[in-house]
C-alpha cells in the first residue's frame, strides 16, 4: 500500500483545484474536465513504512449534476451561490499490506509481523455539505464504509479561506475528523483474529484527529494550473500509542505539487 496511501495527498488538493481552474461558483459551473500529473510525498506513521514519493494522476470532472475529484465521485443534490449538498462515494486508501510493515520495527513494539493480516482499503458513501461566504468556506462530510471492511464511519469538518496573492489563490485550512471506534480499531488497532494468534490486544476506540493544511493554485496560461499543497494531521495518544505505529508517530505530514490542464 505504499503507493496507494500517497494518493491521499492528491485527494486533499483536488477540491481546491476544481474551483481554481474554473473560477466559478457552485450552481454556474459548465461541464469540463481537467487532467494532469503530480508528485506526492507522504511520511507514513506505520512502523517501518517510511517516507514515500509517488507520481499521482490528477483527474477531475465537473458537470451540472455529477462530478469526479480524484478518488471521490458524487452528485449535486442541491446547489446555490452559498450552499451545496452532495451525495458522494469515495475510495478509502488507508490500508497497508503486511509486507510493508518493518519486521524489526514491529518487533520493538512486541509484535511478530507474520501474525498480522492486511488492512484493506474500502469504499465510503455519504453526504457532503458546504457553505461559502465572504468569511470563507465551511464543509461538513459524513461517510460510512459500505464494503464491510471496517464497518465504521467518519465525520469531518473543514474550514478554509482564500487569499489572492502571487497571481494565484492561497488557501489555509483547518479541520477535524472523527473516526468511529470500528474504523479506528481496524486501521490503528489489532484485530481479534490477530489477538487469537498471540498479538497484543490494542483497540484505540473512537478518535478525533485535528488537521491543518495549506494549498496554493496559480493559473499558467489559459488552460493550465499549477497547484501545491501541504497537510499535517495530529494523532491523539490513543492512536499514536498503537503498537502498529512508529514510536515517534505523533502526526502525519504529506506534500504534493502538480500541473493540470482543463478542457
Amino acid at each position: 500500500m505504499k503507493k496507494t496511501r500517497s494518493v491521499l495527498v492528491c485527494i486533499f488538493a483536488l477540491p481546491t483545484l476544481s474551483f481554481a481552474q474554473s473560477g466559478l461558483q457552485p450552481g454556474s459551473t459548465p461541464s469540463r474536465w481537467s487532467l494532469g500529473l503530480g508528485v506526492g510525498v507522504s511520511d507514513s506513521v506505520y512502523a517501518g513504512e517510511g517516507t514515500k514519493s509517488t507520481l499521482l494522476p490528477l483527474i477531475q470532472y465537473q458537470g451540472e449534476r455529477f462530478f469526479l475529484r480524484g478518488l471521490t465521485a458524487g452528485a449535486h443534490l442541491y446547489r446555490s451561490q452559498t450552499f451545496g449538498l452532495d451525495a458522494i462515494a469515495s475510495a478509502r486508501m488507508d490500508g497497508i499490506k503486511v509486507e510493508d510493515f518493518g519486521v524489526q520495527e514491529l518487533a520493538k513494539n512486541g509484535i511478530n509481523r507474520s501474525l498480522l493480516v492486511d488492512r484493506d482499503g474500502g469504499v465510503d458513501m455519504g453526504l457532503a455539505a458546504s457553505w461559502r461566504s465572504s468569511v470563507g468556506k465551511f464543509e461538513l462530510i459524513a461517510k460510512a464504509d459500505v464494503t464491510g471492511t471496517s464497518e465504521g464511519f467518519e465525520v469531518e469538518a473543514k474550514y478554509g479561506y482564500d487569499f489572492m496573492m502571487w497571481s494565484g489563490k492561497l488557501t489555509p485550512n483547518v479541520g477535524v475528523s472523527y473516526l468511529s471506534k470500528d474504523m479506528a480499531n481496524y486501521y490503528y488497532g489489532t484485530l481479534d483474529a490477530e489477538v487469537a494468534r498471540g498479538v497484543v490486544d490494542y483497540k484505540p476506540g473512537a478518535a478525533t484527529i485535528p488537521k491543518i493544511g495549506l494549498t496554493y493554485a496559480r493559473p499558467v496560461g489559459e488552460d493550465w494550473t499549477f497547484i501545491t499543497s501541504v497537510k499535517y494531521q495530529f494523532l491523539p495518544s490513543k492512536i499514536s500509542d498503537s503498537p502498529l505505529l512508529k514510536s515517534s508517530a505523533n502526526g502525519e505530514a504529506s506534500f504534493m505539487f502538480g500541473l493540470s490542464r482543463s478542457f
